[in-house]
């Protein structure tokens, strides 16, 4: 389906929970979430009729998110169940690899098709205080164990922070010279609640170009990255820039947060609710989010954060 400036929306971003075993700084309270009630959040069903709905409107591309989507109990049954629904082409994946040694290759047999891992850095120390919690080694070990699974790409997904990991740009994208992966260097982007970092901490994605001069220009993907190639590499690097240069003319998807609100835009104010709908009030709504899909997000800087009024955890990373 198109929406009012001619995009076409094929792609939905499903978050099947605001929890996660992490609290990384740029995407939740040290504390945690406040616990809503189990009827307030979307249930297995609903997501399911969701996904038929956005199906029928065109969407083929599914991502499964969070907070961490592999702390969700059910979340077998959930890929399983939405990768053999009609018109979904392709069932990806976004997790911090915690729990990939016990879950990667069931999720493959499940349907997940590819997977994105979040990693920010190779120290440890940092990796401790950018989570909150949690070990590199832990992360390391999901890495080895989703290749192990066999998907068909796999992507390391690092979010930009100055002060922070951008001495650490050249080891990082080395990761494609020693694995099969795709390494994705993300702009931060200035959230509802982000407030541990400062305007040094905004870097544009050019910075990842002038750390390493020998990158080579790659067709573009399917995605939003911008894509070069190390020499000798096995993958690509790719620079994900909606901050220094959005890319909101080509965007093609929608979210659905695991409390049942569709929204068009990740930074946009406007919400609408699914909980309670059955197919044909689903498809309805559809609808009317893809027809009032904003034309863009409006400027994001340190100065001027990001209007969604939620963490990323609670949208879908």
């Amino acid at each position: 389906m198109l929406d009012a400036y001619g995009r076409k929306i094929t792609y939905l971003r499903l978050s099947v929970t605001e929890l996660c075993n992490l609290r990384c700084r740029y995407c939740m309270p040290e504390d945690g979430v406040c616990k809503k009630r189990h009827e307030e959040m979307l249930t297995e069903e609903e997501m399911l009729c969701a996904v038929e709905a956005a199906a029928s409107l065109g969407v083929t591309k599914l991502r499964i998110t969070g907070g961490e989507p592999l702390v969700k109990r059910n979340i077998l049954s959930i890929c399983r169940r939405t990768a053999a629904v009609e018109g979904i082409g392709e069932v990806c994946l976004t997790t911090n690899g915690l729990l990939l040694p016990q879950l990667a290759q069931p999720l493959r047999e499940a349907g997940v098709r590819r997977v994105n891992l979040s990693l920010d850095t190779l120290d440890e120390k940092k990796y401790t205080y950018i989570t909150r919690r949690g070990s590199l080694r832990q992360a390391l070990d999901g890495l080895e164990a989703a290749l192990d699974a066999g998907f068909e790409r796999v992507k390391i997904n690092t979010v930009l922070i100055g002060g922070f990991n951008d001495d650490e740009i050249p080891a990082l994208a080395r990761l494609t010279q020693q694995y099969p992966v795709d390494v994705r260097f993300i702009e931060l982007m200035p959230m509802y609640d982000s407030g541990d970092f400062g305007p040094r901490a905004y870097l544009p994605g050019s910075v990842v170009t002038e750390h390493l001069p020998e990158l080579k220009p790659q067709p573009d993907g399917d995605g939003v990255a911008k894509l070069y190639r190390l020499p000798g590499a096995l993958g690509n690097i790719g620079i994900i820039s909606p901050i220094s240069a959005h890319f909101c003319g080509a965007c093609n998807r929608i979210r659905l947060t695991a409390d049942g609100k569709l929204k068009p835009c990740l930074h946009s104010t406007l919400e609408y609710s699914v909980k309670g709908l059955d197919f044909a009030g689903m498809q309805a709504l559809l609808r009317q989010v893809i027809l009032e899909k904003p034309r863009w997000h409006g400027e994001l800087s340190a100065d001027h954060r990001s209007q969604a009024g939620r963490n990323m955890n609670e949208i879908g990373g």
